[in-house]
């Protein structure tokens, strides 16, 4: 609708005053129009008069995207200490900030970002102590740092760089070529790469796509036959050789690894519904050589983290819900010949990296990190020491005596240690220079019940010596799917929240991978309840225990967290003061139309399926807000150029709270523009997008900071 605009009625009214009282304000919003679309799954007719709004590209809806925006940004305009927030931010994100160095081609590489640039730099050095010179940096590929560094893989001999970019958050990637000594860029350009991964073989380069998508729809179609492509340098990509493909099925990917030594290829393959991966293996070292397929369904993962001449090791939940690492000889495998190399015990086997003849395993344990030293036949020799509770990431080249590895946690910033394989021994080799004291501050694990008994663990931090009176603004964050695990680690714009007297808690909830699969199970499909029953729980913990009260407490997550928000607010209204449900699935009965979501049926099933459709439809966010009911006051973000959970779920979303709210809280969008799900998105972006959030708690609960 061209003009409609001229029949949206935009008021805001807004009453001076000296404190944050929100019931001062008044606002209308945008009146969004309805459709008459009706779907039926299974004999039941379920309304979708919002459905117009999945059309993200058309005028109607773009104009519609301008006044909602318009209306949330006068409210946050109205904030007056909005800009101190930023202000701080900005102070507290401007110092120097550097990534743990990685061995390439007998180079060292690193990222490094001196405050406040959008996108950090790629350093490169002849060796760890020489200097180092910038190889490649991002913040010149466009003006206002939305172009992001995607991924990259080395040649064999470390002389030329592939890598990948995306612009504005896209999932949609283009692929380069750098001279690693001279820093001069090849002609290679490849375009509609998305979900892959770069492996170099001799004069080229594996990765992964998709044919052109049709002409503005690129950021909403679904996402079909996927192919694994090889690009040889200094051929145009129409040469590109297709690798491997299903023109059957449109709905299965295909991902390439290369072994360092370049002798293997291993290529992973997925398929809608399934959690797991088939794995296909090649040997390079021989010519017209066919692929031999190591795992022929789709039941369990498997990562092959390197090899050792003909023998391949693979981290892997098969027969082991908590994971452990196997391997097979690849000139005899025969179908499960696995042997046991690190066997599953009590603690999760998060990731194995290998480092001078030693496999170096990081394990979760009640959702923070243990590091431990195994020889290659899986003997122990010895536990890296940490320095608190937290989370550790470990990283070598099997020939190297020297790694690195990194630590922080909630409320120590990131710090990166050299390690030396033989003497086992660490040094620091870069520390984080935030003015930040963390000794004012104390994080606890506390374990609860959630509704049916089984134990939740949860982080709490806040300043020493708090009160538990009930009045303390606490922020509830959880996510509880797709086996991803939530642990410790410093966050510089959580410092808002702490240093005002905030408490923050990190719920870990079932549907993660906190505890192996089983953990992962018991949060997926008919068994989601099961999420939003412990996110809950911790809410009442947190009231029950007088951390805070239903007027000081925020529930935030973003994607599958921002779906667990829209739900729990759905359910249980009076408990959260805010909601913050950010690039949320929240129509969950049209999810898997859009791009990759056909991928999530592994962890919600589909409204194809009736048994399915009825468990949805019980909290499918926008299909459970109703009228007469006190909603938290919501501040909804999303990006327009989100092309992993496409805008319409927030679109949808907000249109039909919007509609059916008549309480005084603010029900309001926020729709970035040249951003994406979250991945790259600038520093200048983030702060302004934390700033407005902060700003919109602080505000609705009546707390002016202190700045």
């Amino acid at each position: 609708m061209k003009n409609l605009l001229l029949i949206l009625s935009i008021a805001f009214i807004i009453t001076a005053c000296n404190q944050p009282k929100n019931a001062d304000l008044t606002f209308t919003y945008p009146k969004t129009k309805k459709v008459d679309t009706i779907d039926i799954y299974f004999g039941t007719e379920i309304a979708d008069p919002y459905r117009w709004l999945e059309n993200d590209t058309a005028e109607d809806v773009a104009e519609w995207v301008t006044a909602q925006n318009k209306i949330t940004f006068d409210y946050l305009d109205s904030i007056p200490f909005r800009n101190k927030i930023k202000d701080r931010l900005t102070d507290i994100w401007n110092y120097p900030k550097t990534s743990a160095p990685f061995k390439r081609g007998g180079r060292y590489f690193l990222y490094k970002n001196d405050g406040l640039q959008n996108q950090s730099v790629l350093f490169v050095k002849d060796d760890i102590d020489a200097e180092e010179r910038i190889l490649l940096d991002p913040n010149t590929l466009s003006e206002d740092g939305t172009v992001a560094l995607a991924g990259l893989d080395f040649s064999k001999d470390g002389k030329l760089m592939t890598y990948s970019i995306a612009r504005a958050g896209s999932d949609w990637n283009e692929i380069f070529v750098l001279d690693v000594e001279t820093g001069q860029q090849l002609d290679e350009h490849i375009l509609w790469v998305k979900f892959t991964n770069l492996a170099w073989h001799n004069n080229g380069f594996y990765y992964s796509g998709y044919t052109p998508p049709e002409e503005g729809k690129e950021f909403s179609n679904k996402n079909e036959f996927h192919k694994l492509y090889y690009h040889k340098l200094g051929t145009p990509q129409t040469d590109d050789k297709i690798i491997m493909e299903n023109k059957d099925l449109p709905l299965r990917m295909f991902v390439a690894d290369v072994t360092d030594d370049e002798k293997y290829m291993i290529v992973y393959e997925e398929n809608a519904g399934d959690r797991g991966q088939a794995i296909h293996v090649k040997d390079l070292s021989k010519e017209d050589n066919e692929f031999k397929t190591i795992v022929a369904n789709f039941d369990d993962d498997y990562s092959v983290i390197g090899n050792i001449d003909n023998v391949i090791y693979i981290r892997t939940n098969y027969k082991a819900p908590k994971y452990r690492l196997i391997s097979f000889n690849f000139d005899n495998y025969e179908a499960g010949n696995f042997n046991d190399i690190l066997p599953e015990n009590e603690n999760v086997l998060q990731g194995v990296s290998m480092a001078a003849d030693k496999f170096v395993a990081t394990y979760m344990k009640d959702a923070h990190n243990i590091v431990q030293i195994f020889d290659y036949t899986g003997k122990y020799l010895k536990d890296i020491e940490l320095p608190t509770l937290g989370s550790a990431r470990f990283g070598g080249n099997k020939d190297d005596n020297i790694a690195f590895y990194t630590f922080t946690s909630f409320t120590y910033p990131s710090v990166v240690y050299k390690y030396n394989l033989n003497t086992f021994a660490s040094e620091e080799y870069s520390k984080s220079q935030i003015d930040f004291d963390g000794n004012q501050y104390e994080t606890k694990q506390i374990f609860y019940k959630s509704k049916d008994g089984t134990e939740i663990p949860m982080f709490v931090v806040h300043k020493k010596g708090i009160k538990l009176d009930g009045n303390n603004p606490t922020l509830l964050y959880g996510y509880g799917g797709f086996n991803i695990s939530l642990t410790p680690g410093f966050r510089i714009s959580q410092l808002i929240w702490l240093e005002n007297g905030g408490v923050y808690v990190l719920a870990n909830l079932r549907g993660g991978g906190e505890y192996g699969e089983e953990w992962h199970e018991a949060g997926t499909k008919l068994k989601k309840q099961n999420v939003f029953d412990d996110f809950i729980a911790a809410a009442e913990y947190l009231i029950e225990n007088k951390y805070t009260s239903p007027e000081k407490l925020v529930i935030e997550g973003g994607s599958n967290g921002g779906l667990l928000v829209g739900a729990v607010a759905n359910q249980r209204p009076e408990l959260f003061k805010v909601a913050l449900p950010a690039v949320g699935v929240m129509d969950m009965l049209r999810y898997q139309k859009f791009t990759i979501g056909w991928g999530w049926v592994s962890d919600y099933g589909s409204s194809d399926d009736s048994i399915q459709f009825n468990n949805l439809i019980k909290y499918s966010p926008i299909h459970n807000i109703k009228e007469n009911v006190e909603y938290p006051a919501t501040l909804v973000t999303t990006a327009d150029h989100d092309d992993r959970v496409v805008p319409a779920h927030s679109f949808k979303y907000i249109a039909t709270l919007q509609e059916k709210y008549k309480g005084k809280n603010p029900v309001m969008i926020r729709i970035d523009v040249k951003a994406g799900h979250g991945g790259g998105k600038p520093i200048s972006k983030v702060i302004e997008e934390k700033a407005d959030v902060y700003s919109f708690i602080f505000f609705n609960m009546g707390i002016v900071p202190e700045y």
